[in-house]
């Protein structure tokens, strides 16, 4: 091997360059970690990547509502709204059912789901999305977190790695529950939301599906369940609902379309998914961190307060239970402030105005 041949070997190895039809082609020589989370917020921002011009994954997830967005319903691309309830993204696990039905299982395929969906972002195909992404700018980021060349054309897969790496990112602030349990320091939360917490655990039952397990605590089991929400609405249409869904194959993502344009099929909850008659209304148990902040509650935003949802919850258990639940006013009064020490809104000085009443 020559000097120069050697040079040439040291510049494709070193620096990334590959020649094509004689003409060299720089490449980056590895995928840039901090270029794909920079990426991934771009996305995540970026209203151009929708239908209106106007709508972004930032529409509905809001960081100055706990990345929902305080609506009974989400409000996609031209005013058009949904039939779900915006969940946070600052509770979010691997590993853990994505949706309120658990549709999807992995964060790389669940956000890209909107940008398809007719009252999200609402692009016709794929081949829309992908034009969005082919002006110069979003080339060169493309190509500095993946590795990749600049005339080459961003993929629906890098699409998707970025933008689950910026969730992934997201920070998750200490509530006053995380200090108390890092610490066990008593005196970081009020007497009430001590005692809220023994009632959480204990009489009222709520740990059975919001459990009380891992660092910080997500308070939920990733389990599905019945609330007693929206059902009813659909009683009468039930048999052929049902009829109609069991004998159409859909794929997952449709199975989204459906869901956002179709209130009485949302109301079926993961009876969409596996098509068996016991998941009938079942909907995954939500995490309770930043509870406070993220309401309407519900998969369908139909209770508008923290205090109805802990109503309807207590109605509820002790419904399908068969063994009513009773709590006394003080006692509800202490679970809310439990559930309040989750939260960002709530401050960690001690404030025991429950004990008063």
């Amino acid at each position: 091997m020559t000097d120069r041949t050697l040079a040439w070997a040291c510049a494709v190895g070193i620096l990334g360059v590959a020649v094509a039809g004689g003409a060299l082609v720089f490449r980056h020589a590895t995928p840039s970690a901090s270029a794909q989370l920079a990426l991934g917020r771009q996305l995540f921002f970026d209203p151009s990547l929708s239908a209106d011009g106007k709508t972004s994954c930032s529409s509905c997830h809001q960081p100055d509502h706990a990345y929902s967005d305080g609506r009974t319903v989400s409000k996609g691309a031209f005013g058009l709204t949904g039939t779900r309830n915006t969940p946070s993204l600052l509770a979010l696990s691997d590993g853990e059912p994505l949706f309120w039905e658990g549709r999807r299982e992995r964060l790389e395929d669940a956000v890209l789901d909107p940008f398809l969906h007719p009252v999200e972002l609402a692009l016709p195909d794929d081949h829309a999305l992908t034009e969005r992404l082919q002006t110069p700018s979003y080339r060169k980021a493309f190509a500095a977190a993946f590795g990749t060349s600049d005339s080459d054309s961003p993929t629906r897969q890098q699409l998707g790695t970025a933008l689950a790496i910026y969730v992934r990112s997201l920070p998750k602030p200490q509530t006053p529950f995380d200090r108390y349990q890092a610490t066990h320091d008593t005196h970081l939360l009020s007497q009430d939301a001590l005692q809220g917490m023994d009632l959480f655990t204990g009489k009222a039952g709520c740990v059975q599906c919001h459990k009380l397990k891992g660092t910080p605590a997500r308070f939920s089991d990733n389990g599905f369940h019945s609330t007693g929400t929206g059902l009813q609405n659909v009683a009468a249409q039930l048999p052929d609902l049902l009829r109609r869904l069991s004998i159409e194959h859909i794929d997952v993502a449709d199975v989204g379309r459906e869901i956002g344009t179709h209130a009485n099929v949302a109301s079926l909850g993961r009876f969409v998914v596996t098509h068996q008659p016991t998941d009938i209304g079942l909907f995954r148990t939500p995490s309770l961190r930043y509870v406070a902040d993220t309401g309407p509650y519900m998969h369908d935003g139909s209770v508008a307060t923290l205090e109805d949802a802990v109503d309807q919850e207590i109605y509820w258990r002790g419904l399908s239970s068969g063994q009513q639940l009773s709590l006394t006013v003080r006692e509800r009064l202490q679970i809310i402030a439990f559930l309040k020490a989750l939260s960002l809104s709530e401050s960690s000085a001690p404030n025991n105005s429950a004990s008063k009443q």
